[in-house]
């Protein structure tokens, strides 16, 4: 039995086949022009149509780079390297950052930001690669072609005997306000028990940003057990309050380790206050492991997903304010399994869309579509072509334009097994 997203009753939920298009818009990895490898990040949109987003790895000193998709008229994509990672390299340090896993975010001025896991100006005594960035990358003046960046923050810092008290390796998707604060999360350090890594802020001024920690998770907590949240892999979301929504992978409970939560951070006077919203059952009866990002809905429910349990995770939607979750449960084969991303809601059709990591018919996961009535719909099965040439093991989520179309990467496959970039049109657009 699923439980149903949108309704208070339990039904089967069916999955079956749809006749939806799917694209290959590019194979990352083709030599000699080392266009980068092992996409894991989710892509933006501008104006204009073009794609943006990072690989993990490749480029000229194979750290990583940040790309750009355009679309040609004959219906076929151009490729262009705006940034190659590591071409600012001393003391064995990337200065200009490395392995950069999250996706980006525009300003309106058009400039890109984005994290590093890796890279950075100071030492680091959690990896001898650096604790990572933040950077910006601001296009080209008229009459250049170079895009420029710069390291707006280099991590660990704030250095206190071996422990990053300003966090470190940034894994998350960087986000806007009003007033063009950034916001984002470290995977780990920060002033916690178990350096259970951090929830950060980036403010303009005129000397540069000035970085805030907002909140170090696993402060209330000892040893492993870290009631209030334990290494957020993904980034947070607001709501219409102004508060931050988000998803730790552990933690969460006060008797045990925790398989994760879903936390809010509330401003107040002087600062933030943290609020386990919801935190999954370490029993090993129901979800577990959130990764992914959090959405709201237009109604202010918000939505999910969680890599394990059930057997094969899910996608849970949470109400704040009464705190009631349901979810849906992915069986680890033909449904999917094991989604790594957070889910696109499209309002319009009442639905959600994501991917799963695992399960499939190619067992190289899926695309899928969740109605309101929690039908489960397959919109596309990865390594369904010899080789997996068509992709394999998308982690990032998923991104629509204008006209319903829906982007995405893989991890692997393509024509060089470093990954793809896909474009998926539901029928029903």
């Amino acid at each position: 039995m699923k439980t149903l997203l949108c309704a208070a009753t339990l039904v089967l939920a069916s999955c079956f086949a749809l006749g939806q298009q799917y694209k290959l818009l590019w194979s990352f990895g083709g030599a000699p022009n080392n266009d980068g490898g092992l996409p894991v990040s989710s892509l933006v949109l501008d104006s204009a149509g073009n794609l943006y987003g990072t690989t993990e790895s490749g480029g000229t000193i194979d750290a990583g780079t940040v790309f750009e998709l355009s679309p040609n008229p004959d219906g076929t994509w151009l490729e262009t390297v705006l940034y190659n990672f590591c071409t600012n390299l001393a003391n064995g340090l990337c200065l200009d950052g490395q392995d950069p896993v999250a996706g980006l975010a525009f300003d309106q001025a058009g400039n890109l930001y984005g994290t590093t896991n890796n890279g950075g100006s100071v030492y680091c005594p959690i990896t001898s690669f650096g604790c990572g960035t933040v950077f910006e990358l601001s296009p080209p003046g008229r009459g250049k072609t170079i895009w420029t960046e710069t390291v707006l923050y280099s991590f660990c810092s704030d250095l206190s005997g071996n422990q990053c008290l300003d966090g470190a390796l940034p894994a998350s998707q960087l986000i806007f306000d009003a007033s063009g604060n950034l916001y984002g999360t470290t995977a780990t350090s920060g002033t916690g028990a178990w350096a259970g890594g951090t929830v950060f802020e980036l403010s303009p001024n005129v000397g540069g940003w000035t970085h805030t920690t907002l909140y170090n998770f696993c402060v209330n907590g000892h040893g492993r057990i870290c009631p209030d949240g334990d290494q957020p892999q993904a980034g947070v979301t607001f709501d219409k309050a102004g508060n931050l929504y988000g998803t730790t992978m552990s933690g969460g409970t006060r008797n045990t380790q925790g398989t994760g939560e879903v936390y809010e951070l509330s401003p107040i006077s002087n600062g933030w206050t943290q609020t386990v919203v919801f935190a999954f059952s370490p029993s090993g009866r129901g979800l577990a492991i959130p990764l992914g990002t959090v959405s709201f809905d237009p109604s202010g429910n918000l939505y999910s997903t969680a890599s394990e349990g059930f057997p094969g995770g899910g996608v849970f939607e949470l109400q704040p304010k009464t705190r009631t979750e349901r979810h849906f449960v992915f069986n680890g084969t033909n449904e999917g399994g094991g989604p790594a991303a957070g889910v696109l809601i499209d309002p319009k059709i009442k639905a959600l869309y994501g991917t799963t990591v695992g399960g499939g018919s190619g067992q190289g996961g899926v695309v899928f579509k969740i109605t309101k009535s929690g039908q489960e719909t397959v919109l596309y099965n990865f390594c369904q072509q010899a080789n997996c040439t068509d992709g394999l093991f998308p982690y990032a989520s998923l991104i629509e334009d204008k006209a319903g179309n829906l982007y995405g990467t893989t991890k692997e496959g393509g024509a060089n097994n470093q990954g793809v970039v896909f474009e998926i049109t539901p029928n029903n657009k």
